[in-house]
């Protein structure tokens, strides 16, 4: 193991450490019985997402979408950050005693089939529409051209195949049509494209923010937009949700806007609040994502993809949206 893996290492333990500190803390307050439910995440009219509700916290959770206010089924399984396509699902989660994590892949019961071992605090993940490509991103310290402080890595792997990335900055990267190298590579917020090869992501290197599309076959990432973070890609595989820094300065906050892939129109959307999330198509004309409340309690809001409209609370202390149907 390098000096690197090893820097990054101990970080990510002092700041899990701190996580689960906290998380044990809360869960010794006296809290209302839940009656845990098996659940299913199957293809249907469902938002699977993970609860931030007093008495449910950080258990996955489910509701209608037809009618999200309803009363929510809520699983046993524990996730900080959990997503689901094609009955298929990812958990991002604590990983034993030591205060690692792991990516734990799930079949449509929620029961755990693979435990892929993760080095640093899991921040995003995303599975391809059929459920075959997982992708996860987690938060590392000890990068020394980051002077120690906290940097990005994302990583991906193939169900089918075995075949495994464990971060992007092993890629070929092609900024503004050229070969690029560089010590500051940071990838984060993947999303896939429906062949199951394409993917997009979150590349930030000497200052800027770029969009990629990255080739897993040709093992390449290259740029194509820039101030676009945390994409999502619609499932006709033409318009990307994302959140972008206002005036390019994160420290003003983030504005969620939609990028259509051909023209390079960008369409901001009705949410005007700064929304630190990687935003999720619940339909092909709605985009969900969570609003914090402060002290790691959220909310999920909706809102149209076209920037009509206005936001609407859709699920009350929710967080990690994840259409099933």
């Amino acid at each position: 193991m390098n000096r690197r893996t090893v820097s990054a290492l101990l970080g990510a333990l002092v700041l899990a450490a701190i996580a689960i500190g906290y998380g044990v803390f809360t869960g010794t307050r006296a809290q209302p019985a839940v009656a845990y439910e098996a659940l299913n995440i199957s293809p249907g009219p469902r938002i699977l997402f993970r609860s931030t509700a007093a008495e449910s916290k950080g258990h996955v959770a489910m509701v209608s979408a037809v009618d999200p206010g309803a009363a929510r089924a809520v699983s046993k399984l524990e996730c900080l950050r959990v997503a689901a396509a094609a009955g298929s699902g990812i958990c991002l989660r604590p990983d034993g005693p030591l205060a690692t994590f792991q990516a734990a892949i799930l079949d449509a019961d929620l029961t755990v089939t693979r435990e892929i071992p993760l080095v640093g605090v899991p921040n995003r993940t995303r599975l391809s529409g059929d459920g075959r490509l997982v992708a996860w991103t987690v938060f590392v310290a000890g990068d020394s051209y980051n002077n120690g402080r906290f940097s990005t890595r994302a990583g991906l792997v193939d169900l089918t195949t075995g075949d495994m990335i464990d971060s992007l900055e092993f890629l070929a990267v092609v900024v503004d049509g050229r070969p690029y190298t560089a010590a500051d590579l940071n990838f984060w917020g993947i999303t896939f494209a429906a062949d199951d090869n394409t993917f997009y992501a979150t590349m930030s290197t000497d200052g800027r923010r770029y969009l990629v599309r990255g080739d897993i076959a040709a093992k390449t990432v290259r740029t194509i937009a820039q101030n676009v973070e945390c994409p999502s890609l619609s499932a006709d595989g033409k318009r990307i949700a994302f959140k972008s820094a206002v005036d390019g300065d994160p420290a003003k906050g983030w504005r969620l806007s939609v990028l259509d892939l051909a023209s390079g129109v960008r369409t901001p959307l009705a949410e005007t609040r700064s929304v630190d999330d990687q935003p999720a198509w619940l339909d092909s004309n709605t985009i969900g994502y969570a609003v914090s409340r402060g002290g790691g309690d959220a909310d999920i809001w909706a809102v149209p993809s076209d920037g009509s409209g206005s936001p609407r609370l859709l699920v009350p202390h929710a967080e990690s949206p994840a259409a099933l149907g």
